[in-house]
């Protein structure tokens, strides 16, 4: 019987680190191509460090992982939330991707905010379908 929640083979805390790690480059590459123009470009990275330092933090210390998961989702729905802007311009006429790199970001945030999030639920539920059994006496 399998003792961790695994997706595509790879355990829920190295998800929480490579999505960390992901926006951090992400983030990175963004504000690169967009010659720093805007501070907002960090945001991914803002986001994306803590999420990568509570994957560490589920490496080091796993039998915490409870709550380093619970934190990165946090941060992990503060970027769902910031995603969501992508969708303001759709309500309001305007064009989502008349700033191409911020509007492509934004859907990154929403889509692998949202992808991340449902991951971390399904460990959760897992977590919670495979407890071990408690023998009363």
């Amino acid at each position: 019987m399998q003792q961790i929640f695994t997706c595509l083979g790879i355990s829920i805390n190295k998800w929480t680190l490579t999505y960390g790690l992901f926006l951090i480059v992400w983030s990175s590459a963004a504000s690169v191509l967009s010659s720093f123009e805007s501070i907002t470009s960090w945001i991914p990275a803002i986001l994306g460090f803590p999420v990568f330092l509570m994957g560490v933090a589920c490496l080091i210390w796993p039998a915490k992982n409870k709550i380093w998961i619970h934190i990165a989702m946090l941060f992990g729905l503060m970027g769902l939330a910031g995603g969501f802007d992508f969708l303001s311009p759709l309500f309001s006429g305007g064009n989502v991707f008349s700033n191409p790199i911020a509007g492509v970001s934004k859907l990154m945030m929403l889509l692998s905010s949202g992808m991340f999030l449902a991951l971390c639920v399904r460990s959760f539920i897992w977590a919670r379908s495979h407890q071990p059994l408690k023998i009363e006496e």
